[in-house]
């Protein structure tokens, strides 16, 4: 993506309307756009966005899975997918998912983050310990690393109470 791609460019006020929390109103404009641009995978990785805000996950996924059939090579669209897949609970898909990420990007913090959560949701700690400490290095907001550092904690309770 670059800053003159129409694609991305005709995508923003939907964008916006997801940032600033106008989740209904992100999803008309953003369903209006996809009937004019059917080939769009911004327009469709922002309406999944939107999807997820509201916590309706399986229209979020299958907004991320079309924009990654438009775009097959999009990180952002696989973290999601990913994300997807873990509220979802399907948590062996939602790694695997991280991984093909991390295959191409090894360090990014959102596939490790998606790594460490789905294997700590399952219950295995030794992969969940060692993304979670991975996804800390890279210097997350405080809002997530407290977070992970909470599930950090209670990884070590589990492993003392053994």
């Amino acid at each position: 993506m670059t800053e003159s791609d129409p694609h991305w460019d005709s995508a923003q006020d939907g964008a916006e309307l997801v940032s600033e929390g106008e989740y209904t109103q992100a999803i008309a404009l953003l369903t209006r756009q996809i009937e004019r641009e059917p080939d769009n995978e911004y327009v469709y990785f922002f309406l999944g966005a939107a999807y997820f805000e509201l916590e309706q996950y399986d229209r979020a996924l299958k907004s991320y899975l079309t924009a990654l059939e438009l775009k097959p090579d999009y990180l952002g669209a696989m973290v999601h997918v990913g994300q997807c897949l873990r509220m979802l609970g399907r948590y062996p898909e939602a790694i695997r998912m991280a991984r093909q990420v991390l295959a191409r990007a090894p360090d990014d913090s959102d596939a490790l983050f998606l790594i460490g959560a789905s294997s700590f949701a399952r219950g295995d700690d030794v992969q969940a310990r060692v993304h979670l400490q991975r996804f800390l290095e890279t210097g997350p907001e405080l809002e997530v690393a407290t977070e992970v550092h909470g599930m950090l904690q209670l990884l070590e309770e589990r492993e003392q109470a053994k």
